[in-house]
């Protein structure tokens, strides 16, 4: 597999462009490619860990179940993404669902060439470490904004971290000093991020609608003002 080919993709992640050219070429020379159809899932929570994962194309749901039987989704993965690396670390099960939402092709990296790295160039672990790190982080991110952000501020910080994915599209406004950008999600897909109703996560985006921030259609939402949406995801 030519990493040229991939590249493109490769480069979306931040941990991946600044890994050394060595590591990068080792990882995908060691890799194979996965395909999923729309609907199939990658893994479940409590499958046994088979790989470390970058998704090439298409999109996944990471989610789990309440004991209720709902579904809580924690996030999209968008291509370019790197995911897997706690189980890769810890060797337990993996803790969540993952499933994808569109057609999918991925690059996994087995336990078995991911254990041949590191014994190979023990210098690498660090490299690996660092994307465990970045998920530390996040997960620290978004229980601060679980505990000390209103659902509104919740929301906005939501809208921003998906705007960082390929589903943001440029478009074009009818004032043309403005750029809009179209999030493709639907209402009830936010409702189940923020653990909220889509009735409440509504009511937020027709007062954000009203402002001028944005506006909402059937299945996507667009962007006209990022920084006063990052201003409200502060609050």
């Amino acid at each position: 597999m030519e990493l040229d080919l991939l590249l493109p993709t490769l480069q979306q992640s931040q941990w991946f462009n600044g890994l050394p050219g060595e590591l990068q070429h080792a990882i995908v020379a060691s890799a194979g490619q996965k395909y999923l159809k729309q609907g199939q899932y990658l893994h479940r929570k409590g499958d046994k860990v088979d790989g470390l994962y970058c998704l090439l194309s298409g999109k996944l749901r990471v989610s789990n179940l309440t004991l209720a039987g709902q579904e809580l989704i924690l996030t999209w993965l968008q291509a370019g993404n790197w995911f897997g690396e706690i189980s890769m670390f810890d060797g337990l099960p993996r803790t969540h669902d993952t499933i994808a939402e569109q057609d999918c092709i991925l690059l996994k990296l087995s336990n078995q060439h991911f254990e041949q790295l590191l014994q190979s160039q023990p210098s690498f672990y660090a490299h690996f470490m660092r994307l465990l790190c970045q998920r530390v982080r996040n997960t620290f991110k978004l229980i601060d904004e679980m505990a000390c952000l209103s659902l509104k501020g919740q929301l906005c910080r939501r809208l921003l971290l998906l705007a960082d994915g390929l589903e943001l599209r440029p478009t074009v406004n009818l004032d043309a000093e403005t750029q809009a950008y179209q999030l493709v999600i639907s209402q009830e897909s936010l409702a189940l991020m923020l653990h909220s109703s889509r009735q409440t996560v509504n009511k937020i985006l027709q007062q954000l609608q009203s402002d001028g921030i944005l506006s909402v259609h059937y299945g996507h939402i667009t962007l006209f003002d990022k920084p006063k949406l990052l201003d409200l995801s502060q609050i």
